[in-house]
């Protein structure tokens, strides 16, 4: 029985999910595409990131274009030749718990979002000064100007959010349990069940900027649902029944297995989720063997095609997916093809089997882990194991749930310890867009992304593109850390691919990109 036709049979007979039907109208079920486990907004998975947007709002927002827009900015102002940028809030700006949102709240959480974002980081090392002016506005004093700083502010991943000032003031390498904001939702924790349910209220304080058009993070944010619902199913086939059923409203990522299915289901829309392609990548870790030797994480490179992992990925869907990626997204203006090489030209699996064996590759463990509960990064892993053991490897491979993966790849330790060699991930191009943005290839060390490269030439060469006085020279410099990162192996990209979400049809202006609750309604 061909899979796809198992699939079918498996959504039309599998037991519901327990989901209620009550207030259909003010409240939209959804299931996201794995499970929400830390909500800390300062932390690194697209979870986290998603639910930050729905509870938090930030100063400024990114449009389709990326970008930036004010949003609980009222405006800024630019000054001694760029080293002086004065931000003022706008009117009406309360938190979830009734208070004003000061000037000194922003500041705070200014200050916790340097800490841990990539634009965030480099302009802490240029602020000599930050601090409030009054309760409306806030400044800062540079030691040199930096163009780009409006524009780190609407960053989507590690979003520049804005939370009280007690909440604020809590050490950044510490997770914050209290999910205070100003943003148009407010996340209810007495209702909250990890790996189950995870429900948000309209926020009736919040103030939607009062003009723009709602695209990406900027732009008006109208709320028409009383309640979202995120119903956490593992099983594709399940999310899709509920779906076909009325069970839930939105199934968030589709894997290319029920795209025809649901595609052929009246009253439901299947759609991409927006307009970027997913990069599908494989992070190596650089501190632990075998993989903290340059050579033999070179020596996987000629095994590396990327159009297997796509077809795995997105199967009879050939025009949804690339195999040509590089470091830079094909929608960035920092894309080149400069460097590619390794990835580009005949494959050979018995090339990559030679250069291990000269790399001194003598049968060390190697720990492949992935995630069984998204489907996408399910088939990446399955493809990995499969090729790695080919390769020689002595491999172990571990599957369990993405929020045990995000926990288990800042494991630091050898795998005799429960560490890992290699993880799958596939960001949206907007975290791959640039190099303040792309974290997988800082060269940072302990400091950066789990993985923990150190190449302190590409952390010059990112200061570099922040001080560069144009595009023009930016595309340069860019092209360069592409060189270098392929060079160092970084990490391997696996190719993109279009994202596809499925809807019942009776929503309608949904905002593209993210899974976004706003301005989408019924109707």
């Amino acid at each position: 029985m061909r899979r796809r036709s198992f699939l079918a049979t498996a959504a039309a007979s599998l037991a519901m999910p327990s989901i209620g039907r009550g207030e259909a109208a003010t409240t939209l079920r959804m299931v996201p595409f794995a499970n929400v486990s830390v909500i800390d907004p300062s932390r690194d998975t697209s979870l986290t990131r998603n639910h930050a947007f729905m509870v938090y709002d930030t100063l400024y927002g990114w449009n389709d274009h990326l970008e930036p827009e004010p949003q609980m900015a009222a405006g800024h102002a630019v000054e001694d030749d760029g080293k002086q940028v004065t931000i003022t809030l706008r009117d009406g700006l309360r938190f979830h718990d009734r208070e004003q949102v000061r000037a000194i709240d922003a500041v705070a959480s200014l200050r916790r979002w340097m800490a841990r974002n990539p634009y965030g980081q480099y302009l802490a090392t240029i602020t000599d000064d930050l601090s409030p002016v009054d309760d409306k506005s806030l400044r800062f004093r540079l030691s040199k100007p930096f163009p780009l700083i409006i524009q780190g502010f609407g960053a989507i991943d590690w979003p520049c959010v804005v939370m009280p000032e007690r909440i604020a003031r809590t050490d950044p390498a510490k997770l914050i349990e209290d999910a205070t904001g100003s943003g148009p939702f407010k996340f209810k924790k007495d209702e909250y069940n990890s790996g189950s349910r995870i429900v948000y209220e309209r926020n009736p304080l919040y103030t939607p900027r009062g003009s723009g058009i709602a695209r990406l993070t900027a732009g008006p944010k109208v709320v028409h649902f009383d309640r979202v619902e995120l119903h956490i199913i593992a099983d594709p086939a399940t999310a899709a029944a509920a779906l076909q059923t009325g069970e839930v409203d939105w199934f968030e990522q589709v894997p290319a297995d029920l795209l025809e299915l649901l595609g052929r289901k009246r009253g439901l829309r299947v759609e991409p989720i927006g307009p970027y392609d997913v990069y599908a990548v494989f992070r190596l870790n650089h501190l632990q063997p075998p993989f903290n030797s340059k050579s033999m994480r070179q020596a996987l490179l000629p095994a590396i095609d990327q159009a297997d992992f796509m077809r795995a990925v997105m199967g009879n869907v050939p025009e949804s997916w690339r195999g040509d990626a590089g470091i830079f997204p094909f929608e960035s203006p920092m894309f080149s093809t400069t460097g590619l090489e390794p990835l580009r030209g005949p494959r050979s699996v018995e090339t990559a089997r030679a250069r291990l064996r000269q790399a001194g590759y003598s049968g060390q463990k190697v720990r492949l882990i992935g995630p069984a509960d998204v489907p996408e990064l399910t088939q990446l892993g399955r493809v990995g194991a499969d090729l790695f053991a080919r390769l020689g490897l002595d491999l172990d491979y571990v599957e369990s749930d993405m929020g045990t993966i995000v926990q288990r790849r800042n494991n630091r330790g050898p795998v005799t310890q429960g560490g890992w060699s290699l993880s799958s991930s596939a960001p949206a191009a907007f975290g791959f867009m640039d190099p303040a943005v792309h974290q997988f290839i800082r060269g940072n060390g302990e400091a950066g992304l789990y993985g923990w490269p150190r190449v302190p030439r590409l952390e010059e060469l990112r200061t570099g593109w922040f001080e560069a006085p144009d595009l023009t020279q930016r595309r340069v410099i860019a092209a360069e850390m592409q060189q270098v990162a392929i060079d160092e192996v970084t990490y391997i990209p696996l190719g993109s691919h279009r994202s596809y979400t499925a809807l019942n049809g009776e929503l309608r202006d949904r905002v593209p990109g993210l899974p976004i609750y706003w301005n989408i309604r019924r109707g």
